[in-house]
């Protein structure tokens, strides 16, 4: 890591959450009826001896650590995508109430970086590693998201991109997700500093017929559902500031997009299972309306390191444009063909 801001800490954040927390972000992606070890909180124990009958349950899906730890969208300790719990209790941190988003996007600046405004931010890439399982909740046990600034990078006119590694971890223990997130300013670059490096693509694979088709009819209403998770930015709930940001009003959350994906690769290639996901990643490549259907097309590749299968994905608006593309994931793949 080198160049301005390359480095920085910021202080760490405790993170909480709870079981309706877990429950309201597998309905907000669009989890299914079949799929119960995501939906439903099995708190009678005779219930619990039912489903522990059931593969893969009781359990919630893994992409719920992009709840807590969203990537800092600016010189701030504000987190986004998230993901998803690494995805949006940096927001919420421990509260259970609404919060002002452009309130906790402004404090702790990044050295010497000029200030970014918060309130023209949107995702631009993020990874994440699943290392370990997370409990269903929090209580009783104290976590904590840590972030790095890993670059921030001046893409002249069109913006700025922050690149920051966030870890979410049991204070004085384990690391359970690692995730890399980029926050992109729109418009607010040429300050001279560093374009930062080439990224690495990952395209699906020419001329071969996708693995896996998974389909997601959103609603007027998604984005308003989603941010429930925690992530309370007004781009996504009332139509000026994306009119100002020239999106013609509200827009889906990236990262609503980015797990709504993950979750349709884990249920069409790896049985709902959240034991059979190891690594996702994707870049976001253009903003979701909400109302807009959402097709996840899946290319299995074939090569395996450890166990785990490399697979490709992009994600479209159907009859239009890619919405998330150089999408990559570590397997456990279960199913050979599937279409949802």
């Amino acid at each position: 890591m080198s160049g301005p801001g390359a480095g920085f800490e910021y202080p760490s954040q405790e993170v909480s959450w709870l079981k309706r927390d877990v429950l309201l972000f597998a309905n907000s992606i669009g989890c299914t009826a079949d799929e119960l070890q995501f939906l439903y909180a099995c708190l009678d124990k005779c219930h619990q001896r039912y489903l522990l009958t059931r593969p893969g349950t009781p359990s919630f899906f893994p992409d719920f650590s992009n709840i807590p730890c969203n990537t800092p969208y600016d010189n701030c300790h504000a987190h986004d995508s998230r993901d998803q719990l690494t995805n949006l209790p940096a927001f919420k941190h421990t509260d259970q109430e609404v919060i002002d988003f452009y309130a906790r996007s402004a404090a702790t600046p990044i050295p010497n970086v000029p200030k970014f405004d918060s309130r023209r931010v949107v995702d631009g890439q993020r990874s994440m590693k699943f290392l370990k399982p997370l409990p269903p909740t929090s209580v009783g046990k104290k976590f904590e998201l840590r972030s790095k600034v890993l670059g921030v990078y001046d893409k002249g006119k069109v913006g700025t991109v922050i690149e920051t590694e966030t870890v979410l971890a049991e204070k004085g223990g384990d690391v359970y997700t690692k995730a890399v997130g980029s926050a992109f300013f729109v418009g607010q670059g040429n300050w001279g500093g560093p374009k930062g490096p080439s990224t690495v693509n990952y395209p699906p694979p020419e001329g071969k017929k996708s693995d896996a088709v998974h389909t997601l009819q959103t609603a007027k209403e998604s984005a308003h559902l989603y941010r429930l998770n925690g992530d309370y930015n007004p781009l996504h709930a009332t139509p000026e500031p994306g009119q100002e940001m020239g999106f013609g009003g509200a827009i889906m959350h990236g990262l609503f997009s980015w797990n709504s994906a993950c979750h349709g690769l884990l249920q069409t290639l790896g049985g709902s299972d959240p034991a059979n996901l190891r690594e996702f990643e994707a870049r976001f490549a253009a903003p979701v309306k909400p109302g807009d259907k959402l097709v996840t097309e899946a290319w299995r590749t074939g090569e395996v390191k450890d166990g785990w299968e490399e697979v490709r994905f992009i994600t479209r608006v159907e009859g239009g444009k890619i919405v998330l593309s150089n999408g990559r994931a570590l397997m456990h793949c279960t199913i050979t063909k599937s279409k949802l």
